[in-house]
């Protein structure tokens, strides 16, 4: 409790304040866009984030995530296009009610909805990641190898839907996690002469490469002018109507914390479910796809539920479940933080302020988006074209700024351009950053356990921990297997 109180009293600074303001109407923007995530703009970021203090890098970070899981319902409503993929059952409601004359009303319930499930969602991460701390100080290098093995096989088997390409595009990463020197025999792996990796490829760079510079090469090959002239209608949300939803965001709010704490699923999978399941549970299901106001409400807060609770492992464990939580944890690397258990003793304040800067970030929401509705919605007048260029403008500055060497531009968009490609093949983007970060930390551990053990391998099988591990990774495995029979089962 003292470590939650102090972490209040790290985030109430202006620098912290601003940032998170800054991040939250940054976060709405950048969702308003269709094409463009949160994934984007924290990439965007990170390379700034060498100069910034770690509270204030890590809070306007969490004003992104948030913000932008509210902005992508603002042309699902207003013009039936979803502006992140969390956003595609919001459409299924949002777009009648705003076709008719309603469309300030489902723009606020939208907006009260991700506020829910994003404070719900941060209230999960402050209750629950703690416990799992505790949990984790049994593990030791053995069960943190099969912990990396997990994180890595779930996301790269769960997000894609061949997984052949998943498990390649994991091996991808954990090659390039690789690169540079070897920590015990020192010798060069994967270097191949450039002298600029030999220690190794910065976190920063790849990630800005492989999440912001596809879209904008996505953009450039579309050559799609401005989307439409969207504007906001009708009157707004009242305290009455919004109380009737508090039921629908808690059930669905409990449904987007569960799906966040497994690695690979994501807000869209949340927001669904929290659909299907508002749409089961009402009385009056026939009103649902025609504008019921709690469709958009379960499938917003459902989705921002995600947010902060795929974060828990992150911190905890430090194996992040998906592609934002890798963001996350490649700022905190940046700034000399290492997620897991250290963190929360050695850092306390960090860890515990930024929870509370998911939270404060939930609110601050609500007042930008009731006060700039009409301006996020004039954002979908902007032409694509226009901000292709000037995202890999941003992109190389602020790759430069970072090291002050245009080597790791060089690198940026190589990088950028091999994950378009990869992309438009079918391989997915998110294992190869689990792939990056993990690869090295099961390296390690593999080698520490094996130094423990004395090269026994049975040790690696020995602990319940690591024999329940070792039962989810192949639950894991069999899953697209079990997927594939059911299909070829249904079409016969």
């Amino acid at each position: 409790m003292m470590e939650l109180l102090g972490g209040v009293m790290a985030v109430i600074t202006l620098e912290s304040l601003l940032a998170m303001l800054a991040g939250t109407a940054a976060g709405i923007l950048v969702g308003a866009i269709p094409g463009l995530t949160a994934t984007l703009a924290m990439a965007l970021l990170l390379p700034f984030t060498y100069t910034m203090d770690p509270l204030t890098s890590l809070g306007m970070m969490a004003g992104i995530y948030n913000g932008s899981m509210y902005g992508g319902a603002i042309p699902a409503i207003l013009m039936k296009i979803p502006g992140t993929p969390s956003a595609v059952a919001t459409v299924f409601d949002g777009y009648p009610l705003a076709s008719g004359g309603r469309a300030k009303f489902a723009l606020h319930v939208a907006l009260c909805s991700s506020a829910a499930g994003s404070a719900i969602s941060a209230l999960a991460l402050m209750l629950l990641a703690p416990p799992l701390v505790a949990f984790s100080l049994q593990f030791g290098p053995i069960e943190y190898f099969w912990i990396a093995i997990f994180g890595m096989t779930s996301v790269s088997l769960l997000l894609a839907s061949a997984p052949a390409k998943g498990i390649a595009s994991a091996l991808l990463g954990i090659a390039v996690g690789i690169v540079g020197m070897d920590m015990i025999s020192g010798a060069e792996r994967l270097v191949f002469g450039v002298r600029h990796i030999a220690g190794g490829v910065n976190i920063a760079v790849l990630l800005t490469g492989l999440f912001a510079v596809p879209p904008a090469l996505a953009m450039l090959e579309a050559n799609s002018r401005r989307l439409g002239n969207a504007t906001v209608t009708g009157s707004g949300i009242t305290l009455g109507e919004a109380l009737r939803l508090i039921r629908t965001w808690l059930r669905s709010g409990l449904i987007g914390v569960v799906v966040g704490v497994m690695p690979g699923a994501g807000g869209n999978l949340a927001g669904i479910l929290s659909y299907a399941e508002e749409k089961r549970a009402a009385k009056d299901a026939s009103r649902f796809g025609k504008g019921d106001p709690r469709g958009i409400a379960a499938s917003e807060c459902g989705n921002n539920a995600d947010n902060a609770s795929s974060l828990i492992p992150t911190l905890a464990l430090g194996v992040p479940g998906n592609s934002v939580a890798a963001l996350m944890m490649g700022a905190m690397l940046i700034q000399g933080l290492n997620p897991g258990p250290a963190l929360f003793s050695q850092n306390g304040d960090v860890v515990y302020g930024f929870m509370w800067q998911m939270l404060l970030t939930a609110f601050m929401m609500l007042a930008v988006g009731f006060a700039g509705a009409g301006l996020f919605a004039r954002m979908l007048r902007v032409p694509t074209g226009l901000l292709a260029p000037m995202i890999l403008v941003v992109c190389s500055i602020g790759t430069y700024a970072a090291s002050n060497s245009i080597a790791d531009v060089w690198i940026m968009l190589f990088v950028g351009v091999a994950a378009f490609l990869l992309s438009r093949s079918g391989y997915p983007i998110a294992p190869i950053v689990l792939g990056a970060i993990l690869g090295p930390m099961a390296e390690s551990s593999f080698r520490q356990g094996m130094l423990i053990s004395r090269g026994d391998p049975l040790a690696f099988v020995s602990s319940p921990i690591s024999l329940v591990l070792i039962t989810l990774i192949l639950a894991v495995m069999a899953f697209p297997m079990w997927r594939r029979l059911r299909s070829c089962s249904g079409a016969a």
